[in-house]
C-alpha cells in the first residue's frame, strides 16, 4: 500500500501494468460500510458507481475515506463533468462511460493529470492533497504517478477503435460495457448473443495487443475464464447482484425450513 499518510491510494496504475488478474466489483449503493466489506472480503478494488448509483458527492467522499482506511483501491465511475471534483476528493482512478473516439479518450486522460502531462486544474485545499498538508509539487507528482484513467467502450463504433483508444497516453485500462454494447448492437440485454460476444472478443484482444489492461463484467467463474482467455484482466462483479442472490438463497432456505417443521 502507498504511504498511509497520503489520502490517495496510488497503487492502481502499477496494478494495471502488472499483468496479473484484478478482481473487484461495481457498487452503486451509497454506503461506506459496503466499501469496507469489499476490502475485508479480499477484492483488489471497488468501483463506486456514480453513473447508475445513488450516492451524492458528500457520500462519495465518505466512501473514498472508507476505502483508504480499509485498504482497497477505489475507482469512481462518473461523468466527465464530475471529474475535477471526484479527483480532488482522492479517487485512485476514474472510469468514464461511453468513450467513443480516440480524441475523446485523449481529452479525458488530459483532464486526470496535472501539467505537463495534462491540463487538470490545481488546488491544494482538497482532501486529495490533505487539505493543504500534502500539497505542492509532491501532490502533483503523486497524482500524476498514482491516479489511473479507465475508458469505457460500449458501442460497436467504439470497439472498432479500441486499439486506438487503448493506445492513448494516459489511458491505463479500457473496460468493455457488455450490456450497453448489446443494446447498441440490437440485442437488447442479451450480451451472450454470438455477435456481441464476437465484438467483445475483438475488443479485448485489441486492448491487450495495445499493451493496456482490458476490463469486463464477469458474474461467474466461467465468465472470467472465457474473457481471461481473450486477454481480460480487470474483472468486475456487481455488489447488488451478489447481495440479492445471497438474500434470495437465505429467503428460500427459510421457507424450506418452515416446510420441514
Amino acid at each position: 500500500m502507498t504511504d498511509p499518510r497520503y489520502p490517495i491510494d496510488g497503487r492502481l496504475p502499477a496494478m494495471f501494468r502488472s499483468g496479473q488478474p484484478l478482481r473487484g466489483l461495481f457498487n452503486g449503493l451509497p454506503s461506506p460500510a459496503i466499501i469496507e466489506m469489499c476490502a475485508y472480503a479480499g477484492f483488489d478494488f471497488v468501483i463506486i458507481d456514480n453513473e447508475h448509483g445513488s450516492a451524492d458527492l458528500g457520500v462519495t467522499e465518505h466512501m473514498l475515506r472508507a476505502a483508504r482506511a480499509s485498504g482497497i483501491a477505489p475507482v469512481v465511475r462518473c461523468f466527465e463533468h464530475d471529474l475535477p471534483r471526484i479527483l480532488d476528493m482522492g479517487a485512485s482512478a476514474v472510469q468514464v462511460p461511453m468513450v467513443q473516439t480516440v480524441e475523446q479518450a485523449r481529452r479525458l486522460a488530459g483532464m486526470t493529470r496535472y501539467p505537463p502531462l495534462g491540463n487538470r486544474g490545481s488546488a491544494f485545499s482538497t482532501r486529495a492533497a490533505g487539505y493543504g498538508a500534502y500539497g505542492g509539487a509532491g501532490h502533483t507528482q503523486r497524482s500524476n504517478d498514482g491516479i489511473a484513467f479507465i475508458a469505457m467502450i460500449e458501442t460497436p463504433e467504439a470497439v472498432d477503435v479500441a486499439a486506438g483508444i487503448a493506445g492513448v497516453e494516459g489511458v491505463d485500462a479500457v473496460f468493455i460495457g457488455p450490456n450497453d454494447l448489446a443494446h447498441a448492437m440490437g440485442h437488447g440485454s442479451d450480451w451472450n448473443a454470438e455477435p456481441v460476444q464476437r465484438a467483445i472478443e475483438r475488443g479485448l484482444k485489441a486492448i491487450a495487443d495495445a499493451g493496456k489492461c482490458p476490463g469486463i463484467i464477469t458474474l461467474t467463474p466461467a465468465d472470467e475464464e472465457k474473457y481471461g482467455a481473450w486477454g481480460a484482466r480487470y474483472f468486475c462483479n456487481v455488489s447488488t447482484s451478489i447481495i440479492t442472490r445471497a438474500l434470495a438463497q437465505a429467503a428460500s432456505a427459510g421457507k424450506d425450513a418452515k416446510l420441514r417443521y
